[in-house]
Order: structure tokens, then C-alpha cells, then sequence
């Protein structure tokens, strides 16, 4: 196969931090390996990415004081930009999705949550951005003294938005219409949890929060129909009593529905749960072969950690029965942040 029929992956790293802006890397469809095929370094800490359905276009949060938003059309070996940056009036956006016609971008800084509309050829519309501002605090000091949105994201069933604040405890199931997102329900997390991202489980009936200051995972029963989250337990990422600053950052779940893992940093380890009903079962712990793991990413049966300090992607194996990841590679990107792939070229 010919690199240019291979799947596509894109790499997010922190410019300030040295890193070289949006990788491109192809993807060996036997082993699952990346191969770096260029950069673009046009946007300033382009941390999350996000790509459209049909892969033609590919968006990236500027996670700065004055965050904007920027989109690309995707052909070749280098996204191009599509149009100028689109500010998202909040500060330090550090995650985006596509949701209904917009882009939406969760605001950490500001803890606010805002809808870019979209043209009908994918690009940004420079006007009639809307700003959902939560509100609200936490009993950490000082990471809780305000609301501080973590992640937005589409529900299984495409009805709902539903964003994640680490400052207020809490995730809020929101609506979109006439452009504007409005609050469904609030739903209380465990007070200091500080819940960081969240994910569905394939079947559409759970949901999974990993928690930053905990750290946990707060197991959930998701009810598409009215839009509600209901906590049901908190299980611990790590076994024993964690020393020094541990901080999960990602969480995703096997295609399957069997397993979910957990990225940890500062223990540098990934967690590998197996499902059980409506809990989780922990089955243990792997290096996550860098340092500082910032996300985390499945695909193809494979788990991929972009692992910030030590500045490195590396990807891991699962085995079938157990869950449990094996290292199988890295690819060097100073500052990586995120990971998204191609999975229309799949």
C-alpha cells in the first residue's frame, strides 16, 4: 500500500513549549505504526484537534489568553488553512468537537463553552459565535476558585452537548438551537473530584468521568431520551494510596465495550479496566512509555498516548482477553498534546 492510500493521523503539540504545531503521520494499517510525513506550525499551541466526519477538514483550538479557533482542508501531506482564526471570546480553549453545523470549543480559562457556526464548505463563520458561561467553584484551592470547562463533546445519540468543568464538580448536558447552546441539567460530581473528560460506552447507556484531583473514575447510567447523567460509583485509577502529584488526564473505551483505560500523569501509567455491568473492574497498570501523558486515544484496537514532557507519541497493543496494553512503538514530537485519526480512511 502506498503511503498516500494509508490512514491519516494528526499529532497537537505546544508551540511554546517547542513543539512543532500540527504533525502529520501516516498510519501503517499492520502494526498500527505512525510515520511523521510534515508539520505545520501556523497557530499558536494548537493542543486539541478535531476532524470532520469525512476527514476533508481538520479543526485546532489555539489554547492561549485569547483563545481562537482555526480550520484546515485536509489533502496531502500538509493541512491547509481554510480561512482566518475565529476567536472563541474565552481564554485557554482546550478541547473541541463538531456538534449540529458547529464547532464547539471548551474554554478552560474562562470556563465557558462556545458554538462556531460552520459554512456549508466547512469553514468557520467569522460572526454570530455564541458563549455559554458557566458559573461555580469547587473546594480545591486554588484549581477550583472558578469554573474551568475541559472538554465538550457530542452525546452517543447527536441530541445533546455535553461539557465537563474540572472547577465547578460538575457536567453540564446542554441544547443547541438558533446557535445558541442553553443548560438541559447540571449534574453534581463528588465535591474536589475535579472530573476532567468524559466518555460513552459504545452501547450509549453509560458514561465514564475520569477525575483530575481525585483521581477516580466516576462510573455514570446515560439516558439519551432526557438528556440525564446519573453517577452510580467512583472507582480509584490507581491501586494503593498515590504519592506525589498524580494528576488522570484520559480516558477512552475498546470499540467492543469491554474495556476502558486511563492515562495518568505524573505516575506516567495507563489503567486498564474491565466492564462489569455498571461498574468497572481495575486490572491493572502499564507504563505509558513517556512522561506526562496528556491524552489518550484509541484506534484501530490500539491504544496512542501523546505524552507532553518527554515529547513522544507512543502506541500500544491490547490484548483481546485481558485489556491489558503492550508497548509497541513511539515517534518522537516534543510537546505532544493530542492524537486524532482518519477513521473515514480506515
Amino acid at each position: 500500500m502506498a503511503d498516500g492510500d494509508r490512514r491519516r493521523a494528526f499529532i497537537g503539540s505546544f508551540t511554546a513549549a517547542g513543539g512543532p504545531g500540527i504533525v502529520t503521520a501516516t498510519v501503517d494499517p499492520d502494526n498500527g505504526a505512525l510515520t511523521a510525513r510534515g508539520s505545520l506550525n501556523s497557530l499558536p499551541d494548537p493542543s486539541y484537534l478535531a476532524l470532520s466526519p469525512g476527514g476533508d477538514m481538520l479543526y485546532a483550538v489555539s489554547e492561549t489568553a485569547e483563545g481562537t479557533v482555526a480550520a484546515y482542508r485536509v489533502h496531502g501531506e500538509k493541512p491547509e488553512r481554510a480561512g482566518p482564526r475565529v476567536p472563541v471570546d474565552g481564554s485557554g480553549p482546550t478541547h473541541l468537537s463538531l456538534f449540529r453545523g458547529h464547532v464547539l470549543t471548551a474554554n478552560y480559562g474562562s470556563g465557558s463553552v462556545t458554538a462556531v457556526p460552520l459554512r456549508p464548505d466547512g469553514t468557520l463563520a467569522r460572526s454570530a459565535s455564541a458563549v455559554l458561561r458557566h458559573t461555580g467553584s469547587g473546594p480545591h484551592v486554588p484549581r477550583q476558585q472558578g469554573p474551568h470547562a475541559h472538554q465538550v463533546q457530542p452525546d452517543p445519540s447527536g441530541r445533546w452537548a455535553v461539557s465537563v468543568d474540572l472547577g465547578t464538580d460538575s457536567v453540564r448536558v446542554c441544547a443547541l438551537a438558533d446557535g445558541a447552546l442553553t443548560v438541559h441539567r447540571e449534574i453534581a460530581l463528588r465535591p474536589g473530584s475535579g472530573p476532567r473528560h468524559l466518555v460513552f460506552h459504545p452501547d450509549g447507556t453509560r458514561a465514564y468521568v475520569v477525575n483530575e484531583l481525585a483521581p477516580t473514575v466516576t462510573v455514570c447510567r446515560w439516558d439519551a431520551p432526557d438528556g440525564v447523567l446519573r453517577p452510580l460509583t467512583e472507582i480509584p485509577v490507581l491501586p494503593g494510596t498515590p504519592s506525589g502529584d498524580v494528576f488522570p488526564s484520559g480516558i477512552v473505551a475498546s470499540a467492543d465495550g469491554r474495556f476502558v483505560w486511563t492515562a495518568t500523569r505524573g505516575a506516567d501509567l495507563l489503567t486498564v479496566f474491565a466492564v462489569e455491568g455498571e461498574t468497572l473492574r481495575p486490572a491493572g497498570t502499564v507504563p505509558c512509555g513517556g512522561h506526562w501523558p496528556r491524552a489518550l486515544t484509541e484506534s484501530g484496537g490500539r491504544l496512542y498516548v501523546a505524552n507532553e514532557r518527554s515529547g513522544n507519541v507512543t502506541w500500544f497493543t491490547t490484548d483481546p482477553t485481558t485489556g491489558t496494553p503492550r508497548r509497541a512503538g513511539a515517534l518522537r514530537v516534543p510537546a505532544a498534546s493530542c492524537v486524532v485519526f482518519d477513521e473515514a480512511g480506515a
